[in-house]
């Protein structure tokens, strides 16, 4: 563990030195489990490549993804093979990962794998998907951190600076009865939101921790495409569809059954008075849109006479935008699904 440590010892001359008790962090307190909650390592980062939530592969890991060979650099690399997964509705994801790797259990331990066989005697160790565990995925700690601990039993007082999760996480655990712990405040974690919150003291700690640590999805689940709007706002779904004329649906899924060749001519257009138009040949039928919630949350109603297909309570899964550099279209697809098997996708090819 890389730690910066500063270590001396105490005479008899010295004044007392030992914090007062409301001061410290016992090793078997509720907080310092806490705190190692929030250090654990969150083994659903990485659920796209391997379903286990409680252990990472290590980086750098090359994997084949539909025939596709891909070596994972970084936690941004993800969004490549999702990429892939994506590029077509109607075919079957594969992912092969090629051994050896390293994975990184909870308390980043870390063990060689060699073989598919011995990853899933690991992974048959996790929580399910969506189970309960002790990692909290809604609170960061700012780095730096430094803590100054104080031995009764040997009277060696030490000064340790932590960087990261995993070095803190290492501190906590091998906290002795005989230690005492006080850190330097004000520290600072960032929250779900994105918001930074100072804190002062143990007790602001705690409440924090309280408060926060249920805030958000945790995403423990196995579902890559659930968090692909945790920036998207009904303005911004409302801006897209109403900004570009003649959307066509591309794919429409329900029950089981693929019914975009039914709409095959069919365009649709958005207005910001929450009104709609479906023109097809000569016919044109109005009807109504409406949005509400926020992010990964957003809901859309259809309601347009004669589309039994599409009215219903949609929830906004993904907003593409992909621009050409050779002119000013774009190209733009919002998806909705229901559940995990029905699913309705607009695109527009030539959207100034």
């Amino acid at each position: 563990m890389a730690l910066l440590l500063v270590a001396s010892c105490r005479t008899e001359d010295d004044l007392s030195i030992d914090p007062p008790q409301e001061t410290t962090l016992p090793a078997s307190s509720a907080l310092a489990m806490q705190m190692q909650n929030v250090a654990m390592n969150d083994g659903s980062v990485d659920n796209i490549v391997y379903n286990a939530n409680c252990f990472t592969i290590q980086l750098p890991v090359t994997v084949t993804i539909n025939s596709v060979v891909i070596t994972i650099t970084d936690i941004g690399d993800y969004d490549d093979i999702e990429d892939i997964f994506d590029e077509f509705d109607d075919d079957d994801d594969t992912v092969e990962i090629e051994f050896p790797i390293t994975i990184i259990l909870s308390d980043y331990t870390e063990i060689e794998i060699n073989s598919l066989d011995e990853l899933e005697d690991y992974a048959d160790d996790c929580n399910g998907e969506d189970e309960d565990d002790d990692d909290i995925e809604c609170i960061d700690f700012v780095y730096p951190i430094t803590a100054s601990v104080f031995n009764t039993n040997n009277e060696v007082l030490a000064t340790v600076t932590f960087t990261s999760d995993s070095e803190l996480y290492e501190f906590l655990d091998d906290i002795d009865e005989d230690d005492l712990v006080g850190f330097e405040f004000p520290i600072s974690i960032v929250i779900s939101d994105g918001s930074e919150i100072v804190i002062n003291n143990f007790n602001e700690l705690e409440e924090a921790i309280d408060n926060y640590d249920d805030d958000c999805d945790e995403d423990d689940d196995y579902d890559y495409n659930d968090d692909d709007c945790d920036d998207c706002t009904p303005n911004q779904l409302e801006s897209v569809l109403t900004s570009c004329a003649d959307w066509y649906i591309d794919d429409l899924e329900r029950n089981d059954e693929d019914l975009e060749d039914n709409y095959s001519g069919y365009l649709f257009n958005f207005f910001d008075d929450n009104t709609l138009t479906v023109t097809w040949d000569d016919e044109t039928v109005d009807g109504t849109w409406s949005i509400s919630g926020t992010g990964n949350n957003i809901t859309v109603i259809f309601d347009i006479p004669g589309f039994d297909d599409i009215n219903d309570t949609w929830n906004l899964q993904e907003i593409e935008v992909e621009s050409d550099d050779d002119d000013d279209d774009n190209e733009r697809e919002v998806s909705f699904e229901i559940g995990d098997d029905d699913e309705l996708e607009f695109k527009n090819d030539n959207c100034n």
